[in-house]
């Protein structure tokens, strides 16, 4: 029998092994990360739209997921673009908006009447402003570059998705382990579903009315900062005060007065308060039974593996890791320290017996 303290040893050498790889392999890995929430997201569309119904009937499922097909890559080509546009745009005037903080600066240590005056250069590199947005759009640039490769994999997942359940199945050596591995898939398939849908709808709402708010102020590159509160709020609790922030700074330095700067800043900390700590917590309601903790902990995790990728993507695979700990009962007590209130479910019959 093999004792506890050899089975936690191999257990911890092969998460630090896992994790090496997704390190070291991330830039092979990514893409096809990419491309798997690309295609899930085109089959999910696809049940949207085929769930409508016209008249008496609904639309069958190749002319659904066709339609489905074009609007995300439709929607995808023109945020790109425009996302593209606006910072290239800002790329152009970072330099000024530089020079306007730096006079900012030097009026406040005027006003303080200090002996050294306060520099940009104080708090941040030469030049650093310019440096940020155009490794900006050198970001973009490469996820368009690598759009193509997404494509393929997008491609050959959409090809092959019909034998996926088939090859699924015999991986198992008899019906009822099949049948127990569904059950778990069609778990995490919920939840997923669950969290998403409702993210990209709030997230969506934030976008939207992040750049109304910047447009009626007058603020430029509103489709931009849109895009990015949009993006943002898929990461927890950062993401929304990162959203805030930005179009803040740029007001700050945008105009000559501090009204736009105090409405841009109590209006948009406003959105991402409603949306944020009142409406999505009502609609998600415990379907994650995440900590807390938990979340902040697999972020930071997750965002020093994968960046931005990896914050976007903490709590699904956090989820996807509790529901599948919570079968087994040598991995149940993983499942009860990562989840919010302890109560992971109750084991399945043949797993309770089990190891």
């Amino acid at each position: 029998m093999r004792s506890p303290l050899l089975s936690v040893t191999l257990s911890l050498l092969l998460v630090c092994l896992v994790g090496w790889l997704l390190v070291v392999g991330r830039s092979l890995i990514l893409p096809f990360v990419i491309a798997l929430i690309v295609w899930y997201m085109i089959n999910a569309l696809a049940h949207v739209i085929q769930s409508v119904p016209i008249g008496r009937r609904r639309l069958p499922g190749f002319v659904a997921f066709t339609l489905a097909l074009l609007v995300i890559f439709a929607a995808a080509t023109v945020v790109l673009d425009v996302v593209t546009a606006n910072l290239a745009q800002l790329a152009q005037d970072a330099p000024t908006y530089q020079r306007r903080l730096e006079e900012l600066f030097g009026q406040v240590s005027s006003r303080l009447h200090l002996n050294d005056p306060i520099e940009l250069k104080d708090f941040l590199p030469d030049a650093v402003v310019p440096r940020m947005v155009t490794a900006g759009a050198s970001l973009v640039t490469t996820i368009a570059g690598s759009a193509s490769l997404v494509f393929i994999y997008v491609l050959f997942l959409v090809l092959e998705q019909s034998t996926f359940d088939r090859k699924f199945e015999r991986l198992f050596p008899n019906p009822e382990r099949a049948e127990a591995a569904f059950a778990i898939r069609a778990e995490i398939n919920r939840s997923i579903m669950h969290y998403f849908s409702i993210k990209t709808a709030v997230s969506v709402a934030t976008g939207v009315l992040t750049s109304l708010v910047l447009i009626a102020i007058g603020l430029p590159y509103a489709a931009l900062f849109g895009f990015i509160a949009f993006l943002l709020n898929y990461i927890p609790t950062i993401g929304s005060l990162i959203g805030v922030i930005f179009p803040s700074l740029l007001a700050l330095v945008y105009y000559d007065s501090l009204g736009p700067f105090v409405a841009i800043a109590a209006g948009l900390g406003l959105i991402q308060f409603s949306i944020g700590n009142l409406i999505e917590p009502r609609l998600m309601g415990s379907n994650l039974n995440l900590s807390g903790l938990v979340i902040m902990l697999s972020l930071a995790f997750w965002g020093a593996i994968w960046g931005i990728v990896g914050m976007v993507l903490c709590v699904p695979l956090t989820v996807m890791i509790v529901i599948v700990c919570a079968r087994f009962k040598s991995s149940r007590p993983v499942a009860v320290l990562l989840s919010q209130t302890g109560d992971v479910g109750p084991l399945p019959p043949d797993r309770a017996q089990g190891a």
